[in-house]
């Protein structure tokens, strides 16, 4: 009766189970249509929540979208463009990782940068999402108690650039106040124009980011020689930005 699947299809939608949801009856295998569930369901409020099931489902069966990752929380649909680099969100300007996990692109930190661990204790390598040890790029393991001093310069190298990561992310979230400042300013009536504060707080939010994902990419880093260079800009990056 229409009673009878109006509750059914209601809780499947409210327990986020409509999708792939079938006729009660156990024989029978077959899925509602979304015209039936729309004929069936009179509330607005549930069939809102369906749609967005619909669209979910559908976003996270092409391999080619995304949701924007903006922590702040952002409804976009982003089109991978398969450079593995995000383009920023046309809604909220964030710009995600279309390659892994991580909530904002990382440049010039790689992906496995952004999910490779190691203990500040043994050197021990493994990844941060399922925590199995880091592999094929790190095989060799050191032993706690025979490597007590290099255990330690690890330790106390890990610090200064995590130290340094995190100053700056903090920094980036002073530009962004910063500009959220001047902007509710610059709407007020009689007050001459700010854009040139604001262009440059947006420039300060982009320095800033990649100079912390900079921290990430030089710890890992092998190359000595490549380090220099990476170091000399990184070096004069961070003097531009503080003079600005």
């Amino acid at each position: 009766s229409q009673p009878c699947w109006s509750e059914y299809l209601t809780t499947r939608i409210e327990q986020n189970m409509v999708v792939n949801c079938t006729c009660p009856i156990s024989e029978c295998r077959a899925q509602p249509t979304a015209a039936f569930i729309c004929s069936i369901v009179s509330s607005e409020e549930i069939i809102a929540k369906y749609e967005k099931a619909l669209l979910r489902g559908y976003v996270e069966c092409c391999s080619n979208l995304t949701w924007c990752t903006n922590p702040q929380g952002c409804d976009q649909i982003l089109l991978k463009d398969g450079l593995g680099y995000g383009a920023a969100c046309s809604k909220c300007s964030w710009i995600s990782c279309f390659n892994c996990n991580f909530l904002e692109a990382h440049y010039p930190a790689s992906c496995s940068h952004m999910s490779h661990m190691t203990c500040a204790k043994c050197n021990h390598g493994f990844c941060w999402r399922c925590l199995k040890p880091w592999r094929p790029t790190h095989k060799d393991y050191y032993n706690c108690s025979a490597m007590v001093s290099k255990a330690a310069w690890q330790e106390k190298r890990f610090q200064d650039y995590n130290e340094r990561c995190t100053f700056h992310h903090r920094a980036r979230e002073f530009a962004v106040n910063l500009r959220n400042r001047v902007s509710s300013i610059s709407e007020m009536p009689k007050i001459r124009t700010l854009t040139f504060v604001l262009d440059a707080c947006k420039v300060l939010e982009q320095a800033r980011k990649v100079l912390a994902y900079s921290c990430v990419y030089s710890y890992y880093n092998q190359d000595t020689e490549s380090m220099d260079i990476v170091e000399q800009q990184t070096e004069s990056l961070e003097l531009n930005t503080n003079a600005l």
